[in-house]
C-alpha cells in the first residue's frame, strides 16, 4: 500500500510546511475528521437511498462528494500517521477478520450486524 504511505509523507510535509504539527493532536484529527465525515452526510442527507447513485454520478455532485470524501481521507490518514498505524496493514488485516467471521456461504445477502 504504497500510495497510502505517500499520502501521509504528502500530508506530514504539508502539516510541516505550515507548522500545523502543533495542532494535530488525536483528539483534534479525531474531532476533524467527525466533522468532514458530517459534511459528507449532509449531501446525502435528504437523497431517496435508490437514488443517491444516480443522483451523485451527475458530474458536479460527484465533484463535491469526492471533496468531502477526500477531506475524510486525508484526517484519517493524517492521524493514523500521528498514532503511528499501517493504515494499509490494518485495513488487510481487519478485511481477512471479516473474511472469517462473515463466511460468504453464510452471509450471501444478509446484512452484517454486531452480537
Amino acid at each position: 500500500m504504497a500510495e497510502i504511505e505517500e499520502l501521509a509523507a504528502a500530508v506530514r510535509e504539508f502539516s510541516r510546511e505550515r507548522d500545523w504539527e502543533q495542532f494535530q493532536d488525536p483528539k483534534s484529527l479525531v474531532l476533524a475528521l467527525v466533522g468532514e465525515v458530517g459534511e459528507l452526510a449532509e449531501l446525502f442527507q435528504w437523497v431517496p437511498a435508490a437514488d443517491a447513485v444516480a443522483r451523485f454520478a451527475v458530474p458536479d455532485r460527484q465533484a463535491r462528494a469526492a471533496e468531502e470524501m477526500a477531506d475524510v481521507l486525508v484526517y484519517l490518514v493524517r492521524l493514523a500517521d500521528v498514532l503511528g498505524v499501517d493504515l494499509g496493514a490494518a485495513a488487510r488485516a481487519k478485511l481477512a477478520d471479516s473474511h472469517r467471521r462473515f463466511p460468504a456461504a453464510d452471509h450471501r445477502g444478509v446484512a452484517p450486524h454486531k452480537p
